[in-house]
């Protein structure tokens, strides 16, 4: 994954929030827009493009569009900030191979104090018995 790259293929777009905001509410387009084409990236390579779409298909479009808006502050340049900021967060989770497990075998001395603890268990309930003469 080429950072620089991917930063050069972003394309974003202003938009009107929506919600109060008084007199500039109809005036300042604040709310940006980030779009990211996944299939023609050329900073992914197709291993990670499959996990991307997998990962986060929820968010992915059918023309293969990553969307993701950010209205949370008046300024538009802040908002552009958070949104990169939050991209590349996803990006990093999404791209997260997880660790293979691997299946262990309980060892030999694990297992025989298991069996003398359940023998001293039993022990001590057969010791609850009364006894029958």
């Amino acid at each position: 994954m080429n950072v620089e790259i991917i930063t050069s293929e972003l394309n974003f777009k202003a938009v009107r929030s929506s919600g109060a905001g008084g007199q500039n509410v109809n005036k300042v387009s604040s709310k940006i827009v980030l779009i990211f084409d996944v299939a023609t990236s050329q900073a992914i390579d197709e291993e990670e493009k499959l996990l991307l779409q997998t990962k986060l298909k929820t968010k992915i479009s059918q023309e293969n569009l990553l969307i993701l808006t950010c209205d949370e502050d008046r300024s538009q340049f802040k908002n552009k900030k958070i949104i990169i900021k939050r991209f590349f967060e996803m990006l990093e989770k999404a791209l997260v191979k997880p660790k293979i497990r691997k299946a262990t075998k309980i060892s030999k001395g694990a297992n025989e104090k298991r069996i003398q603890e359940k023998k001293k268990a039993g022990e001590i309930k057969a010791g609850r018995k009364k006894l029958d003469f």
